[in-house]
């Protein structure tokens, strides 16, 4: 791989950007982009507004290689641009209801303890 190069080289810039427009499918765009270029233009250049008009940058859902950041972010050699989903569940409250409809004791860690062992052990 070769190594980034900085923003006073004018190459250039080598950009990936991956958009999951469902789960276990992974959509992904190799761009060359001219230097200065931001997040947002590299999501407008990637074809993938076109493709999936539900993409929405303004709630924040896009980051650099897995790090939230703002669409007027410039971007360097190398990055790769990814585009989230909105969660459908808050995973707090779906774990919540995981727990109430197994039970406490029934999963997790110490479901499977010894006869007559002290809880947690």
């Amino acid at each position: 791989m070769t190594a980034p190069t900085s923003a006073g080289e004018g190459g250039p810039l080598h950009i990936t950007v991956a958009y999951a427009p469902a789960p276990r499918q992974v959509v992904e765009v190799a761009l060359q982009l001219p230097p200065g270029a931001t997040l947002a233009d590299a999501v407008q250049a990637s074809g993938l507004y076109q493709r999936f008009p539900d993409i929405d940058l303004a709630h924040g859902s896009v980051g650099v290689w897995g790090r939230k950041a703002p669409p007027d972010q410039p971007l360097r050699d190398g990055d790769r641009v990814e585009i989230w989903r909105p969660l459908k569940v808050d995973p707090k409250l779906a774990r919540r209801e995981r727990y109430k409809a197994q039970g406490a004791g029934q999963a997790g860690l110490f479901a499977q303890r010894r006869p007559g062992a002290k809880q947690g052990y």
